[in-house]
């Protein structure tokens, strides 16, 4: 039996105002539990915190103190904005007055909070997990000219996550707020493509996507290269359907916190350099 305390829309950052929820286990707390940050998705320009009620819960009974952040959001703020909003929780958290093994923080995401994972974990070094991840940005631009970026089936704002139908590929929409994200500006798109910024301080990965959806599994497939050339390890998994993100949940939830509890209190920089 599990008695899960959520405090709600605490201050990580004044400058911005930008606050968190978080979840725990009140009859779990130690010093030495592992701790997750769950980032939301909605391709960078929409979507909240709350949406992640279900993923958050998830954790909290495996006995994780999961953080679960708000972050600003095009077309206000462009990369590298809400970037710099994940690795100021990945700091608050640290310095935080909360119970938990420092040496045992990951991040997960699903779509563009999946791309805010990997970006967590390039950066930082951390164990992440990306659900339907979305990847491939100037690549993906370039190589689709004859596609006309449309919001036309983009989720309306204020959807419950549960409720957006967002299966299958839906190029239009992709292109959208993939140029949404930096404000059409081909230079910016370069900086803000993960793909051209792997290097061997990133840190182990999870990566799920179904056959058939969203999200390009072509891209899956180049990160995993990229991390093999760096000697980062990694984990892949494609899932039957159409679904996007918390639709393959019970699927891909076991298997993910499979993957934490082997790297989560590993040093992922001192391992490679053994290897």
């Amino acid at each position: 039996m599990t008695n899960i305390n959520v405090e709600r829309d605490v201050q990580y950052d004044g400058t911005y105002d930008l606050t968190l929820d978080i979840y725990q286990d009140i009859d779990t707390i130690s010093d030495d539990r592992k701790a997750i940050i769950i980032i939301h998705g909605g391709g960078w320009w929409l979507g909240y915190k709350e949406e992640e009620v279900n993923w958050a819960n998830e954790f909290a009974k495996q006995g994780y103190i999961v953080f679960v952040p708000n972050y600003r959001l095009a077309p206000d703020y462009l990369y590298p904005a809400p970037v710099e909003d994940m690795l100021t929780v990945y700091d608050w958290i640290k310095t935080s007055d909360y119970h938990f093994d420092r040496t045992k923080i990951g991040a997960a995401g699903m779509s563009s909070g999946g791309n805010l994972a990997i970006e967590l974990g390039m950066q930082t070094g951390i164990p992440i997990a990306s659900w339907s991840g979305i990847i491939d940005l100037d690549h993906w631009i370039e190589t689709h000219p004859d596609v006309v970026a449309s919001n036309k089936n983009a989720p309306i704002p204020g959807t419950p996550v549960d409720q957006i139908n967002q299966t299958g590929s839906n190029d239009p929409y992709y292109k959208w707020f993939v140029l949404n994200y930096v404000n059409g500006d081909n230079a910016l798109l370069q900086k803000a493509s993960l793909l051209n910024r792997v290097d061997a301080k990133a840190g182990p990965m999870y990566l799920a996507n179904s056959l058939d959806e969203l999200s390009p599994n072509d891209a899956v497939q180049r990160l995993q290269a990229e991390l093999i050339k760096n000697n980062i390890p990694s984990v892949v998994q494609f899932v039957t359907g159409h679904g996007h993100g918390e639709a393959y949940m019970a699927i891909a939830q076991e298997p993910t916190l499979a993957f934490f509890e082997t790297y989560l209190g590993q040093n992922p920089r001192a391992h490679h350099a053994k290897l």
